[in-house]
């Protein structure tokens, strides 16, 4: 947290995202895991919009009232049966994605005909692929399979909008919620290559949104056999090692003993012309070997944790269980499928249970339950429930009932998180918007909060890119931080501020404040009375001294004052709208540029003229920050103030 801020405003706005209410509830208690009292700290209408900040993707105009019509907790309850919820208008609405909608196995066919035609034009000597000898060539190669392959070359575009466009739209809030939830926890990086994207179609609406808030055994084994995981962590590769049994036909024994005696032939040095040749065909027809790569992710991030107490010989126990489970080839359709020649079927110790020698499947299916079943998996599942839901560092008290519910419960997700968002410490002053938004969160929140329709183009979806967090596009398995530190520096906080003026310019589609009851009405009303409805329908009515000051005045010093530092900051914060580099911490990137790099980004950005000053933070955002008056202005600087970049 070492960035500098500019202006006495931008101090506060910092310290105000990380402080919060808490930070008055720790100085009268002196610990963050005092014991909760029975009865709930926040008045009736903060518990509402408690709720409603963290059981959605933020309040909607008329939201409060309508939960305190029907009851908070009774409202709770329906949320947690997304099941009960009608929601029509939003399975209406995903007619717009024809290439989502397509069967997954008819995806794959289509890419593996694309594969087809593009390896026939390759060897063509007379194609335009061949003979291209520019980039613009190139081009008109893909435009000619775009006309034959239109909708596949869609889908990851449609991927990325339908997720926003749910979190925006859907009446099962909460399911949208957890549904986000799980799909950072088991994260799969949309641009591994090959058929990953199309494995991805599949994903979320069979294995991830089902599941969400049913038994985690059960999600963990959808997830575990899925494509996308399969093919991500590379257990699709895995095979059992040479030196150990496996099952299945007489023909993949062979193919495996014969792959491994060529390789020792190689070794050796000893392998003729034709048998290199005979070799370079198992190897292409055969994956490699034992791959620890799914077994160890599924120890340390999808179950026990890092701290969860396993072992090396435990990793790669899991690994040698899960050999054979693999995917049919695109041109099958894909598909999960177990390979028994390839499966490791020697007797195996995992966590101290032995699994007998002889079995196929039921191997990984072992591994599977002990894991589910595990206290630390319990307590992993439930810190992270809680750090959700609660505060970045939920009361342990907290987590151990919640971790007791997971294990008594056999798993039920559900009821762990009833157990979680109905605590006490769930309704503390404590936890009242302690919470900093990640991007996703700040771009969902904000579109609910103009009563904005979801968008089925990508404009809504590249906004989450532009602040930081592409959708399907962290690289690494961890999955996005969790925690508010990682998404807040000046650069962060600066294109939020830019993001809030743009949206209330009417920058993505369907987004008009004119959407929300009674501000249409107040062009001609007073400065003071535009920014008391502006508080009421937005922030919910709660607006601190320096907030009000900053809607009043018609400015935001920490925009107006950006210094060349903090806009180059803001440009690496965005850099990687496309997905290519998972990065959050401008910072951090200011600081992994070289001299030159800097020099020139400061260069860039060092200009005396404001106007130019805010173009230089558009990125690849919303377009230069644009000059707003009236009751646009007092939304966008609403928009991008404190209290709406907390939940």
């Amino acid at each position: 947290m070492a960035v500098p801020i500019h202006s006495k405003f931008g101090v506060l706005l910092l310290a105000s995202l990380f402080a919060g209410p808490s930070a008055t509830l720790l100085a009268q208690t002196g610990s963050s895991n005092a014991v909760p009292s029975i009865v709930r700290e926040l008045p009736a209408d903060q518990q509402i919009m408690q709720a409603l900040n963290r059981l959605t993707f933020g309040p909607k105009p008329g939201d409060i009232q309508k939960v305190r019509a029907v009851g908070l907790d009774k409202w709770m309850d329906e949320q947690l049966h997304p099941e009960r919820i009608s929601d029509a208008a939003m399975d209406a609405f995903m007619a717009h994605y024809t290439a989502i909608n397509e069967n997954q196995h008819d995806l794959l066919k289509q890419y593996a005909e694309m594969q087809r035609t593009k390896r026939t034009a390759k060897k063509d000597p007379h194609s335009e692929l061949a003979n291209a000898k520019t980039r613009a060539d190139s081009m008109a190669f893909r435009k000619e399979l775009m006309q034959q392959f239109g909708g596949i070359f869609q889908l990851g575009a449609q991927l990325q909008s339908e997720r926003i466009a749910r979190a925006v739209g859907s009446e099962r809030q909460l399911e949208e919620v957890m549904t986000d939830f799980w799909l950072n926890h088991f994260n799969v990086y949309i641009r591994k290559g090959g058929p990953e994207v199309y494995y991805l179609a599949d994903y979320e609406k069979s294995v991830i949104r089902p599941n969400s808030l049913g038994k985690f055994r059960e999600l963990l084994e959808a997830v575990a056999k899925s494509p996308a995981m399969l093919f991500y962590l590379d257990n699709a590769r895995s095979i059992a090692d040479s030196n150990h049994k496996t099952l299945g036909s007489a023909e993949g024994r062979g193919r495996a003993a014969n792959l491994a005696r060529f390789r020792r032939l190689e070794a050796a040095g000893r392998l003729n012309d034709q048998q290199k040749q005979r070799l370079q065909q198992l190897m292409t027809r055969m994956p490699q070997g034992l791959n620890e790569n799914y077994g160890r992710e599924l120890l340390e991030l999808h179950t026990l944790g890092v701290d969860g107490g396993y072992t090396q010989q435990d990793v790669i126990g899991v690994a040698r269980a899960f050999t054979g489970w693999s995917i049919n080839q695109p041109a099958q359709g894909g598909g999960f499928v177990f390979r028994p020649d390839v499966h490791d079927a020697d007797e195996k110790t995992v966590f101290g249970h032995k699994l007998p020698a002889g079995r196929g499947m039921e191997d990984a299916e072992d591994v599977l339950t002990i894991v589910s079943r595990s206290p630390a998996t319990a307590n992993f599942i439930a810190t992270k429930l809680a750090r959700r839901f609660v505060s970045d560092n939920p009361p342990q008290s907290l987590v151990d009932r919640a971790a007791a519910t997971f294990i008594k419960t056999d798993g039920d997700i559900r009821e762990t998180l009833r157990t979680i968002i109905t605590s006490p410490e769930f309704f503390s002053q404590a936890a009242f918007r302690s919470k900093v938004k990640s991007p996703f969160e700040v771009v969902a929140s904000a579109m609910r909060a103009l009563n904005a329709p979801p968008d089925s183009t990508s404009r809504t979806a590249l906004a989450v890119g532009y602040l930081g967090q592409p959708i399907y596009g962290h690289q690494a398995p961890n999955g996005w931080p969790e925690t508010g530190e990682s998404w807040m520096n000046t650069g962060a906080i600066l294109n939020r501020i830019n993001f809030g003026m743009g949206v209330a310019a009417g920058r993505l589609p369907g987004v008009s404040f004119n959407a929300i009851p009674g501000l249409d009405t107040l062009r001609a009303a007073s400065r003071a009375k535009q920014v008391d409805a502006v508080v009421a329908s937005i922030l919910s009515g709660i607006a601190s001294p320096d907030t009000r000051k900053v809607l009043e005045s018609g400015e935001n010093p920490l925009l107006a004052n950006a210094t060349p530092d903090d806009i180059a900051r803001a440009q690496a914060a965005a850099s990687n709208a496309d997905g290519e580099t998972p990065m959050t911490d401008g910072a951090g990137a200011m600081a992994e540029m070289t001299p030159q790099q800097r020099r020139a980004a400061r260069q860039n950005a060092n200009t005396k003229n404001v106007g130019n000053r805010k173009q230089m933070l558009s990125g690849r955002g919303l377009g230069a920050v644009p000059q707003l008056n009236g009751i646009a202005q007092i939304v966008g600087l609403a928009l991008g103030s404190p209290e709406f970049q907390r939940r």
